[in-house]
């Protein structure tokens, strides 16, 4: 606790204003910490980036060989058709994680809800068919613009900077 001057050891963050060094320290160690999280940030962003492009691949990868399979005569994709809807759920869920915008969320929250939607209407579940589950759509259009605000507000610290975009 005790420095080797007899003096009580600082932890303070702040720093001391009798001595010019320790200021030039502290303004050293924020600066580090700021460039680190933003390395962090922009890591964590690339990974976003390149996790959706993941996904985009193995999808086209799985489609495809589902069609070479079935052209094949190995599988009949027709008996698999009506679970197309499930893509849009994962490409939805897709969208939220990672670092999204609020328009990337939201969309997201869209594009899972009518995979959902078909996904119920096609296997007729709780009785769904298009002709009355038609209102739900609507339904879930007045909640995306109840929690807009929301979301814009919750996801406003991963918008694009547009500020730094025009000094690149």
């Amino acid at each position: 606790m005790y420095g080797g001057t007899g003096r009580r050891a600082r932890h303070s963050p702040v720093a001391s204003r009798h001595s010019p060094k320790t200021a030039v320290a502290a303004d050293a160690g924020a600066v580090s910490w700021r460039c680190s999280y933003q390395e962090a940030t922009v890591n964590d962003k690339n990974s976003y980036y390149w996790r959706k492009q993941l996904m985009w691949g193995l999808l086209l990868i799985g489609l495809g060989g589902a069609l070479l399979l079935d052209q094949l005569d190995i599988l009949d994709i027709h008996d698999l058709w009506h679970y197309w809807p499930l893509i849009l759920i994962v490409i939805g869920i897709n969208k939220m994680i990672g670092y999204p915008t609020a328009q990337d969320f939201t969309s997201g929250l869209w594009i899972c809800f009518i995979g959902i939607w078909l996904f119920a209407n096609f296997e007729h579940m709780f009785g769904m068919t298009f002709r009355n589950s038609w209102p739900y759509l609507i339904i879930a259009w007045g909640i995306t613009l109840v929690l807009r605000p929301f979301i814009r507000e919750r996801f406003a610290v991963n918008a694009p900077n547009k500020e730094s975009s025009h000094e690149k």
